[in-house]
């Protein structure tokens, strides 16, 4: 009888165990939950940033290729001996 009542009460430790790693599992279930959209969200705002440099690179590059010319006009006048602006 003895026997079976260690064993019950070995049972029980292990069931109190288990829920007890269950309601943790819970937990991290629900601020994983909370975390996704968090993510998402970030995710998301990091993509329109991206989007926002691509612009910027080309905006810069059109506004170098001016300078390039620009310059290339004025070394152009330097070289012929006739003002850059005229």
């Amino acid at each position: 009888m003895h026997e079976i009542v260690a064993s019950v009460q070995r049972v029980t430790g292990i069931i109190g165990q288990i829920s007890a790693a269950a309601g943790e599992q819970g937990g991290s279930i629900g601020e994983v939950n909370q975390a996704i959209p968090l993510l998402d969200r970030m995710t998301q705002q990091n993509a329109a940033l991206v989007e926002q440099s691509a612009l910027a690179a080309e905006s810069l590059k059109q506004q170098a290729q001016t300078l390039e010319r620009l310059v290339a006009t004025f070394r152009h006048g330097q070289e012929t001996g006739v003002p850059a602006g005229g």
